[in-house]
């Protein structure tokens, strides 16, 4: 049933005009700076051929391509998010799914996946970018990879989270207004807390701080790096927040 309620969603998100032109404004900047750093690249070869280990292309066109990449999905998602729950709330049509025999975990988690497998497309189209010159240059596959798995894991937070605060309100707007709102704050605060926590010689305050700091956690996948821990963070923020979600959903249940 999981995969049902992911399935409708994400068919959806494609029958949206919204999710259409979030899409199409993503890959345009997205495009517009992967082709300004395709030229500086160019630029500076002739630089680069006097260094004895020179950086090659996915450093300094993949990397910084996936760094804007996630900027702008701090935007996308919660506009996207923002029909998830509160949409459906404002046209009554929550009810008719919260009486179906389903569990709120069920349809928590299947409205997760069907944002989540909308975002991923994202994703590859993104990594696309990239790939398409390398039969011109030479390519770091396992950065590339590290790059294209945390874009994913950034993007899945930020699904997770924008669920939970759509979960929160039957206006739309105000869901994506909050799901921003949270996402800017876990961003900073999260960072502040962390080296806060860390100067005063609280480690493990400072390693839990992590959980609630996504794009931190993203910072070790686009230097190439499987950070185990970054991996454990990235994954129980997005189980947090679905709970949350599920919680909350069964709670309105119970409401009425």
């Amino acid at each position: 049933m999981v995969f049902t309620i992911a399935g409708k969603e994400l068919k959806a998100l494609f029958a949206s005009p919204l999710a259409w032109v979030v899409l199409s404004m993503v890959q345009i900047i997205v495009g517009y700076a992967f082709l300004r750093r395709l030229d500086d690249f160019l630029q500076l070869q002739p630089q680069l051929a006097g260094m004895a280990t020179p950086p090659g292309a996915t450093e300094l066109v993949a990397a910084p391509l996936f760094g804007t990449a996630a900027a702008l999905l701090l935007f996308a998602v919660p506009v996207l998010a923002m029909r998830l729950i509160a949409e459906e709330r404002r046209n009554q049509t929550m009810v008719l799914l919260m009486s179906a025999p389903v569990s709120m975990t069920e349809i928590a988690l299947g409205k997760f996946l069907g944002l989540t497998a909308f975002l991923l497309l994202i994703v590859a189209l993104t990594a696309l970018m990239p790939l398409s010159i390398a039969g011109a240059t030479r390519l770091d596959y396992g950065l590339l990879a590290g790059l294209a798995a945390g874009l994913a894991l950034l993007a899945a937070g930020f699904a997770a989270v924008s669920l939970y605060v759509s979960c929160l309100t039957v206006h739309p707007v105000a869901a994506a207004i909050g799901a921003f709102a949270a996402l800017i704050g876990m961003v900073l605060v999260g960072e502040v807390a962390g080296e806060s926590l860390r100067a005063r010689g609280w480690a493990v305050a400072a390693s839990l701080a992590q959980v609630l700091s996504p794009v931190k956690n993203f910072e070790p996948f686009g230097k190439g790096v499987l950070d185990t821990y970054a991996l454990v963070c990235s994954v129980l923020l997005i189980a947090v927040f679905v709970t949350l979600a599920a919680r909350q959903l069964d709670a309105q249940r119970l409401r009425g």
